[in-house]
């Protein structure tokens, strides 16, 4: 959808310069800009690569003379990826489709919202809700009873599982699963890992007279709040006997696993391949780095950072960053990081004595 640089300032809250009727149709990188493109130059690392461009308008930084950068028009933009984040909705294309296919199966018994979309091959189960508004592609597997919110985006490939329930304006990205068993398992007799855990590993573990796994089963679903998004392949865990939450506004990216019994809070960010294991409480406003993991039945506090690659063993409290394996406060662990990497010197000094 085109639109003039006046109406995608005025959509930012951003000053507009120059010839604000210039209409552009896309948003692309300065070099790659055609005329009927938004170059995006952001930041001074940018700008040179608007005269490897034809681009007639940009997104540009504060202080930035666009007439000696050979635009027509440039939008103001102080804070770059916000304007990113306004710019990316206007430009982005709808979602394709319409009503129901022919080629889904809904149970007579789901209820189904105004203006809902569902795909081809989607199953939607018994007893489902599904709010109006919202969009289901193709392929998804909707289990009975499974409540969706209203405007919600479910993409291709989704597994919603029994006891799950979608607040409003949540957005699942491909190949997500919501509500699979959660991975808990008990044995007779107390197991190696439980006596490693009790003893820290001072007493040598043998094989056990029965090492049978049995089964626990998760008989408390998912609660997801509004405006949740998760990313493609992620998944999170049913409840034992009480749901998983997810809170309103958390963002969570791909590959992420959420255990069962987990409690995220509102406005999380968990990155790529983080882990978060059973039981745990995570507080709002959280950001868990990529392959950053929680470790069961732990609670971190509101408004931590957990760096990437940070493995957390212990209770957080609340405001602290936190890095390293274990994690500790970032203070300490660059701390001990500078002492291991001076160590190889300290011991050459030692031995010249």
């Amino acid at each position: 959808m085109a639109h003039s640089i006046a109406e995608i300032a005025a959509a930012l809250g951003a000053q507009a310069l120059g010839a604000i009727n210039i209409v552009v149709d896309g948003a692309a990188e300065p070099a790659a800009a055609g005329p009927g493109d938004l170059a995006l130059a952001m930041t001074p690392a940018y700008g040179h690569a608007l005269a490897l461009g034809r681009a007639r308008a940009a997104v540009i930084w504060p202080g930035a003379d666009w007439q000696a950068l050979g635009l027509e028009a440039a939008i103001i933009a102080p804070r770059a990826r916000l304007a990113m984040a306004g710019l990316t909705r206007m430009l982005d294309r709808p979602l394709d489709g319409s009503g129901i296919d022919p080629l889904a199966s809904v149970h007579p018994t789901a209820i189904i919202g105004a203006d809902v979309t569902i795909g081809p091959f989607t199953v939607v189960g018994a007893g489902a809700v599904i709010g109006a508004g919202s969009w289901i592609a193709d392929q998804v597997s909707i289990a009975a009873g499974v409540k969706i919110g209203e405007s919600c985006q479910i993409h291709a490939g989704v597994r919603l599982q029994r006891g799950v329930s979608l607040g409003n304006r949540v957005i699942l990205q491909p190949g997500v699963a919501i509500g699979g068993d959660g991975f808990s398992f008990v044995t007779a007799a107390p197991s190696n890992v439980e006596l490693a855990r009790e003893t820290l590993g001072a007493v040598p573990l043998v094989a056990p007279q029965d090492p049978t796994w049995h089964r626990i089963h998760s008989l408390g679903g998912v609660e997801i709040g509004d405006d949740v998004e998760i990313g493609a392949n992620s998944t999170v865990d049913a409840g034992t006997v009480r749901a998983t939450r997810v809170g309103r506004g958390t963002k969570v990216d791909n590959l992420v696993q959420v255990g069962h019994n987990v409690i995220l809070g509102d406005h999380c960010l968990l990155c790529a391949q983080a882990g978060i294991a059973g039981s745990t409480v995570i507080g709002d406003r959280v950001v868990v780095g990529g392959k950053a993991g929680v470790a069961d039945n732990l609670s971190v506090g509101d408004d931590v950072v957990l760096g990437g690659g940070s493995v957390v063993l212990s209770h957080v409290p609340s405001g602290r960053v936190m890095m390293g394996y274990p994690a500790t406060k970032m203070q300490t662990h660059l701390e001990s990081y500078k002492a291991l990497r001076r160590l190889p010197r300290f011991l050459r000094q030692m031995t010249k004595r």
